[in-house]
């Protein structure tokens, strides 16, 4: 008989799950997320009235070893004699002996965007998933959608920390989250739980002090496998920034105003789904960058109104100005692309009586901005106020696209690349000189 040692946090979730519909554990490696998952699956299908159930992973070799096997503590291990692998049409399966009869729990991977051709044609009762961020959405809905005549419908959910702005979060996790605060959802239909490896009672201290050591404590993968928090960890377009975060991010009362030259603005406009945004930089006497403020203005393809963005950027002017009256606000250097949006800003301006100068982006290339940025932060001449929360956002989040040629940006919308932009803008005609 297989031994299992729980938590207490563990404990109150799993009791969670035995009335819960759709159940999610969140969290840090070795956290023993996928163990309370496969217990209370295991438990619950000793008595469900249906006789098919699914687990996936990203591959089905992922489902068979972290759910079936689990380092013994898995679906096999749990049932003993009782489960023997084989085959139902085609897929691999593990055949369980139950008080209620044989259940069948088939394996499949869910990574792929016709992954989900594996699973058709059944009617599935439970779905166990780990890493659940890894499975293509096109699995999601059809697995969904095979439960639909379900007599005894569940869904558990594993995941280690991602991306915030992935789209397991956006149209899963955080929607359910929303909808269950709004009463949109039945009571105890949604079911959510995050731990770290210091939840688990099972790994000793001596095994916990080992693992935790492998890590730079201020890096993004400390953040992500250790405190469970979500980050961007892979492609990252400012691995520095998210090694060393602690150095880029300053309080407002450690910049030093008097090493402060001049402040400059970027700003972008938006478009089709994009906000425009503005963000400000102070270029500073010794030769380094501070971002110093940053915002923006919601706008959708036919809604941006021109009048509105110039209000606003007035707004955020007026708003430096306050905060740095000692300053000179010298230059908004906008999106080239926009003539019509840079000339309707300049106008505006001359009429509010504000002295600052409208120019053009510089439009250098991307990947050049990017160098130049990653060089600076390595220098230590690159730092970004606190409460320039857009920014540090945008720098935290942006990733390559592992799917363009050369080294390209993702602009899906899962980051804000506006803020970016705008962010370069305001000292891309300074670059050459201050390197």
């Amino acid at each position: 008989m297989v031994r299992y040692i729980f938590g207490e946090r563990h404990k109150e979730y799993m009791k969670r799950c035995l009335r819960a519909t759709v159940n999610v554990a969140e969290g840090s490696v070795r956290a023993g997320k996928t163990v309370d998952h496969v217990f209370v699956f295991a438990t619950l299908l000793e008595r469900s009235p249906d006789r098919l159930h699914l687990a996936t992973g990203a591959t089905a070799a992922a489902a068979k070893l972290n759910i079936g096997d689990c380092n013994g503590l898995g679906l096999e291990g749990y049932f003993g004699s009782r489960a023997r692998w084989g085959k139902f049409r085609g897929c691999e399966c593990l055949r369980i002996a139950t008080r209620t009869g044989e259940k069948v729990v088939i394996f499949a991977g869910g990574k792929n965007a016709d992954s989900y051709k594996k699973i058709r044609g059944n009617s599935y009762g439970m779905w166990i998933a780990t890493e659940i961020n890894l499975h293509h959405d096109s699995m999601i809905k059809e697995a969904f959608n095979r439960q639909l005549a379900a007599r005894d419908r569940r869904v558990f959910w594993d995941l280690n920390p991602t991306s915030p702005t992935a789209f397991i979060y956006r149209d899963y996790i955080d929607l359910y989250a929303e909808k269950t605060i709004r009463g949109e959802l039945p009571e105890g239909f949604y079911n959510y739980g995050h731990f770290t490896v210091h939840d688990n009672p099972a790994v000793s201290p001596q095994r916990l002090a080992e693992i935790t050591a492998q890590y730079d404590p201020e890096s993004v993968w400390y953040r992500r496998d250790i405190l469970g928090e979500r980050c961007a960890a892979e492609g990252l377009v400012y691995p520095y920034f998210a090694s060393h975060r602690g150095e880029v991010i300053i309080e407002r009362e450690k910049l030093d105003m008097s090493d402060v030259r001049f402040i400059n603005i970027g700003v972008d406009f938006g478009g089709n789904r994009s906000k425009t945004a503005f963000a400000a930089c102070a270029v500073l006497n010794k030769g380094g960058i501070c971002m110093v403020a940053d915002g923006e203005v919601e706008g959708r393809k036919g809604e941006i109104d021109p009048v509105r963005v110039c209000e606003d950027f007035l707004s955020f002017v007026r708003a430096l100005r306050r905060q740095f009256p000692d300053v000179l606000i010298k230059y908004a250097f906008c999106d080239s692309e926009a003539q019509y949006l840079i000339n309707g800003l300049r106008k505006f301006m001359r009429r509010a009586g504000d002295s600052i100068e409208i120019g053009e982006s510089k439009k250098c290339r991307i990947r050049d901005r990017i160098d130049f940025v990653c060089s600076m932060m390595a220098q230590g001449r690159f730092r970004i106020l606190s409460d320039c929360t857009r920014v540090i956002r945008g720098v935290s989040e942006a990733v390559f696209d592992p799917d363009a040629v050369g080294d390209v940006r993702l602009d899906n919308f899962s980051s804000d690349i506006d803020i970016l932009d705008a962010m370069e803008y305001s000292f891309e005609r300074y670059m050459r000189n201050l390197m």
